[in-house]
């Protein structure tokens, strides 16, 4: 059994939100460039990312939130097939072109997949390289980057699909997972812990909204021996009571101290930490299965660096 999928798809690739913005599509190529040099890729399962369908992305979203997107993807299509303009603004952060539509279900596919691998046991793991990113998605809304929330769906499809009784969604990117916790809050299937930067975007998550949450907000510049001994203290006992049969990762990696985004000091080696910790749990209650899906990450260096840190952890490079 190969150890570790990989999952992506070029659809990905197609959506973009303009020159100069931060969430481009070569954040995919500086992952690939990266794992190739280092001879990580072909370690792994690569695998195409499917297009979700909508009754699995309304697992997580509102109907009409979904039946939105998908009209205005439609719309854009239409408008560029007669020359129009290529974009839709959602938020001041975040657009649409006229490949968004199959990009948002290619991430969700993604995550999806890679939940039914694992559980077939294919594969112990994965890592969804996909983009765009999902966790500040909110049931009924996108923003901050963010449209469908990949790692909310898959969680709530491995407790609806595949019958789990508890999973655990573990988020270490610089800003809070406010989508998610949305979608998740009150949910006693699941538990997820956070550490973000705060006061910081979209300043949410504390305090937090439900028991299931355990948000750990830290100030800016901190750094990964702060970090690595507040994971220590308050995710472990949280995760080791949980006792979860599957881990999701909203894995973003703009809490780096390249990363101009976020104001935090992790390296590589925080990431490879972060990792194994949560590797330690899988193993424990798991068996081993986790699904790593991307997030934040925006100096493509740092990205391609601290992506293949946390693969070489999950296939134990």
């Amino acid at each position: 059994m190969t150890k570790t999928g990989y999952f992506t798809h070029a659809d990905c690739r197609r959506h973009e939100m303009g020159p100069g913005h931060p969430e481009c599509p070569e954040r995919l190529d500086a992952i690939e460039d990266r794992l190739l040099a280092t001879g990580v890729s072909g370690l792994l399962e690569r695998r195409e990312a499917p297009l979700a369908s909508s009754d699995d992305i309304e697992l997580a979203h509102d109907k009409l939130h979904v039946a939105a997107m998908r009209g205005m993807g439609d719309e854009l299509a239409d408008q560029i097939s007669a020359g129009g303009r290529p974009y839709a603004q959602i938020d001041p952060d975040t657009s649409m072109n006229p490949h968004t539509w199959n990009a948002i279900r290619r991430g969700a596919g993604a995550a999806l997949a890679a939940t039914d691998a694992v559980m077939a046991g294919e594969m112990e793991n994965a890592f969804c390289a996909v983009r765009p990113p999902g966790h500040h998605a909110c049931r009924d809304r996108a923003m901050g980057f963010c449209i469908f929330n990949n790692v909310a769906i898959a969680a709530l499809y491995a407790l609806e699909r595949h019958g789990l009784k508890r999973v655990a969604v573990v988020d270490f990117d610089v800003h809070h997972g406010n989508g998610t916790e949305d979608i998740l809050a009150g949910d006693d299937r699941v538990l997820m812990v956070g550490i973000f930067q705060s006061p910081f975007y979209p300043g949410s998550g504390y305090p937090p909204l439900a028991s299931n949450m355990v948000n750990l907000p830290v100030p800016a510049y901190t750094k990964g021996m702060a970090i690595r001994e507040l994971i220590e203290q308050e995710w472990m006992p949280r995760l080791e009571a949980f006792k979860p049969e599957m881990i999701f990762i909203s894995a973003g990696f703009d809490a780096h101290r390249e990363d101009d985004l976020g104001q935090l000091g992790l390296v590589e080696q925080d990431y490879a930490w972060i990792t194994e910790r949560i590797k330690s749990v899988a193993r424990k209650y798991s068996k081993g299965r986790i699904v790593s899906s991307l997030e934040g990450g925006y100096n493509l260096s740092a990205l391609g660096r601290s992506v293949e840190a946390h693969i070489r952890v999950l296939a134990d490079l």
